[in-house]
């Protein structure tokens, strides 16, 4: 019987990659000349450390991430900015976290959306992914189509399409 799953996951080369490429914009601004802006990747805790001097440097560093990570296909609703705290220096730190799986609340929604198209699909969740399948790949390819359309919170990957 085919089936597919539906995941959320990003990948981090391509996140690497923003990163540097944000890196180097921030190194050629500017307004950041002389500024003490450092930006480092946590591959293991998938966590993005960023350390500059006040809310402006903030808000153009948020800019530029997200504006890189969309230059390489990865989608600005999986980056979650945190609050910007204070440093012993007397500058601005914040964490970025990359949003990967799905969880409970979103996987009930992603199945709801899937169950009001009355297709003959069944689809159900297993861990933080959701498997969906159905006597035709036609019906499957609908539900891809439909989940594309569809604006979620988090951003949707299909993946382990069998026939």
């Amino acid at each position: 019987m085919p089936s597919l799953d539906v995941v959320n996951e990003v990948d981090l080369q391509e996140v690497d990659n923003a990163i540097n490429n944000t890196i180097k914009e921030i190194q050629t601004r500017y307004d950041f000349r002389d500024s003490k802006t450092e930006v480092e990747f946590n591959k293991k805790n998938k966590v993005i450390s960023v350390v500059t001097e006040d809310n402006m440097k903030v808000k153009a560093v948020k800019e530029m991430l997200t504006a890189n990570f969309v230059k390489r296909n990865l989608s600005h609703k999986s980056i979650d900015f945190q609050e910007p705290e204070g440093t012993s220096h007397g500058g601005l730190k914040f964490n970025v976290l990359l949003k990967e799986g799905i969880s409970r609340e979103n996987a009930k929604t992603i199945i709801k959306l899937i169950k009001d198209t009355k297709l003959k699909v069944q689809a159900s969740i297993h861990d933080d992914k959701v498997r969906v399948t159905g006597k035709k790949i036609d019906d499957l390819q609908a539900v891809m189509t439909m989940l594309r359309k569809e604006n979620l919170e988090i951003p949707v990957q299909f993946e382990n399409m069998k026939s």
